[in-house]
């Protein structure tokens, strides 16, 4: 492929003893491998653009089915590097890497990712400490990758109902209930849930949950996450 485009570096890994191939999440091309000539010789003209979670603009080149195009060029937007040097804010950025790389399909659009990517790193730097941040990050790549769970009502028969199974992903009601793992919601959870997955990115700190209702919303997430996605982070075990 040949392009030019913003990228966010999610990894990167060596190649020899001065290359390195870098995972990219892009504004346009969802997640992108480049091969990067000699980036870790001294004089190497991308310098630090390379680095972890630097927001850069980029150009790609190689045929366009080329499965590893060549870096070419890498100009910084935003380093992020006060968020390298926290390590409780830097692990919490890597599990956000995690997750794009699991979750996310490697090509398609992906302008909405890209730019919730953008504000967790924003949010992270900021506050490295958050809690809120990580919770609406996960909240909302599990929907952008369509695991949101199902929240409006029974999923078998439409009636109300408040107790979520994790393995079905969605709430059952009395009727429709079965055995397994099973969380009760409560309305303000639920409501909750579909705020910080609607709400404009740039106006959500404008909500202002309790702390018992944001540690209900994170334990219903998690749960979500490990049960009905069944996604298991390496990252996870840093915490």
């Amino acid at each position: 492929m040949t392009g030019r485009t913003e990228g966010i570096v999610l990894r990167s890994r060596t190649l020899g003893e001065a290359d390195l191939i870098i995972e990219y999440l892009t504004k346009d091309f969802g997640t992108r491998s480049a091969f990067a000539k000699s980036p870790r010789k001294i004089k190497s003209r991308f310098g630090g653009s390379l680095e972890p979670f630097t927001h850069a603009r980029v150009a790609l080149t190689g045929r366009e089915d080329a499965n590893l195009p060549r870096l070419t060029q890498s100009d910084i937007i935003r380093s992020f590097h006060p968020l390298r040097e926290n390590t409780r804010g830097f692990i919490k950025a890597c599990q956000f890497a995690e997750m794009v790389l699991k979750l996310m399909p490697s090509e398609g659009r992906s302008h909405d990712i890209f730019m919730l990517m953008l504000w967790g790193l924003d949010g992270l730097e900021k506050d490295p400490a958050s809690t809120f941040v990580p919770l609406v990050f996960k909240l909302r790549i599990l929907t952008l990758a369509g695991y949101a769970p199902a929240l409006n009502g029974c999923t078998r028969c439409g009636n109300q109902a408040t107790v979520f199974y994790p393995r079905e992903g969605a709430l059952l009601c009395g009727a429709c209930s079965k055995e397994g793992p099973a969380l009760g919601l409560s309305a303000a959870l639920i409501g909750l849930h579909k705020s910080l997955s609607a709400f404009p990115l740039e106006k959500l700190s404008r909500i202002k949950p309790s702390e018992s209702l944001l540690a209900e919303l994170q334990k219903f997430v998690d749960l979500h996450f490990i049960e009905g996605v069944n996604v298991h982070m390496r990252s996870e075990k840093f915490y």
